[in-house]
């Protein structure tokens, strides 16, 4: 079902079929027409959700839509400091969509007859107008069949269509563009370094992980002050103190950031955010985390948020990311606090489930421990094993790669020492493994779990 229901989006007129990247919502049942806001947080979303479909399909169209949404992403939205900026308006020059859709006569005096044959079948211009007295692009009709009824080559008819659509984004770079929302918000930033994160691993793009840490490096350097975190920066000016999922969403994205590339001022940062979540956020006497720290400002109420949203829920996130990072350290102050959490959203848990997603997912991992891969060795030797452990869909999987030189390693990682040119530790939950030197060794036990 979910794999039916992505295909279906990368299809629709949701997706931006020429430049990349998702709308906010669908305003019809056909799902043809969006409205045509663009937001961080979605795409950040969307795009590591298709890299996981590719990873178990092997379709190639989950590899497009995956790379397409990073590269708008990374050319539309990535400040020149680093920072992700919010969203895209909906409106142009005073008109909704006005950006996107397109009349007939424009796309045939853009194309030639052959392209135009296969684009206008394709992107559903020869049907009836979608959008007013306009067309708003959608993959109406599979390349395949267009190719066998014109008696062309299906990688022939492919290439036409791309020879196409790389001149229609031209030509539409030429109008005038959405206003963009330029604050940058920190939750936001860290759902995006999540994503880019997870995609560079499974498709092996080290400029989507780059592109990551330079965000991650706008946020230590203008919106982490004085030990805590801000909310937000525009114009260069960074103010607010920051909520729960600001917090959370950035743990976990440090986290996921880890496991593609090692870098240990990122684990040390992992930790301060940690210790602020549990000191200034947790509800110590009822278990879980408010969404404001204990020296905000005083509001009427200081809600402690279970159920997701437009973005994950805080409190879910926390209880996932903080077991992760408890049991990759050995540290049981935020296994418990993890624990807590889940026993305070039990009650929400049982009553409305379906809202409750991320909490069920922090829920599995704690009755069910996932898989954690200690790599430590020659940072040379290491990329076949991490490899290896990465072809797969191992979503309740983690993998550091650590070099053997690393010194100072918090927790039970200093005890994860080099054995040779690369030693592995696989470990459930708080028990590990003797350490394996052999790749073949490696592989058998990755394909016995």
């Amino acid at each position: 079902m979910a794999l039916r229901t992505l295909l279906a989006m990368a299809h629709g007129g949701i997706y931006d079929q020429l430049g990349g990247g998702f709308c906010r919502y669908s305003v019809d049942e056909r799902w043809r027409i969006p409205h045509f806001e663009k937001m961080l947080y979605d795409n950040a979303l969307l795009a590591p959700l298709y890299a996981q479909a590719w990873l178990i399909t092997r379709e190639p169209l989950f590899e497009r839509i995956c790379a397409e949404t990073v590269q708008w992403v990374t050319r539309e939205m990535q400040a020149p400091e680093g920072g992700f900026y919010s969203a895209l308006d909906a409106d142009s020059e005073g008109h909704e969509g006005k950006f996107y859709v397109w009349s007939q006569e424009q796309v045939s005096a853009l194309l030639n007859d052959d392209e135009y044959a296969i684009a206008a079948r394709h992107y559903g211009l020869n049907e009836p107008a979608n959008y007013e007295d306009g067309w708003h692009l959608h993959a109406h009709e599979d390349v395949e069949i267009i190719a066998r009824e014109l008696n062309v080559s299906a990688k022939g008819a492919e290439e036409v269509l791309q020879r196409a659509r790389a001149k229609l984004f031209q030509a539409r770079e030429a109008r005038v563009r959405p206003g963009r929302d330029d604050k940058i918000l920190t939750a936001w930033n860290a759902l995006m370094i999540k994503a880019l994160a997870l995609a560079a691993r499974i498709f092996e793009r080290a400029e989507w992980s780059e592109s990551g840490t330079r965000a991650l490096d706008f946020i230590r350097a203008k919106l982490w002050r004085d030990g805590r975190l801000l909310v937000t920066c525009k114009d260069g000016k960074a103010h607010l103190p920051a909520y729960l999922d600001d917090h959370a969403f950035l743990l976990d994205a440090l986290l996921e950031l880890l496991q593609t590339r090692w870098r240990a001022t990122d684990l040390q940062f992992a930790i301060e955010i940690a210790e602020v979540m549990l000191t200034h956020f947790e509800d110590k006497e009822h278990g879980g985390f408010f969404f404001t720290a204990d020296d905000h400002e005083k509001l009427i109420h200081r809600p402690k948020p279970l159920a997701d949203d437009a973005t994950p829920s805080g409190n879910g996130i926390a209880a996932c990311a903080l077991a992760r990072l408890g049991r990759l350290l050995g540290e049981a102050r935020y296994l418990d606090a993890a624990e807590r959490t889940l026993k305070a959203a039990w009650p929400a848990l049982q009553q409305t489930p379906y809202a409750c997603n991320t909490l069920l997912n922090a829920l599995e991992e704690h009755l069910a421990p996932p898989q954690t891969i200690i790599l430590r060795g020659d940072a040379h030797a290491m990329p076949p094993w991490q490899r290896r452990a990465n072809q797969t869909y191992a979503p309740r999987r983690l993998l550091m790669a650590i070099p053997a030189d690393a010194k100072n390693l918090p927790g039970v990682l200093a005890e994860r020492k080099s054995k040779g040119a690369v030693t592995a530790y696989l470990c459930e939950g708080l028990s590990c493994s003797a350490p394996l030197t052999e790749f073949g060794e490696f592989e058998l036990r990755l394909k016995q779990g």
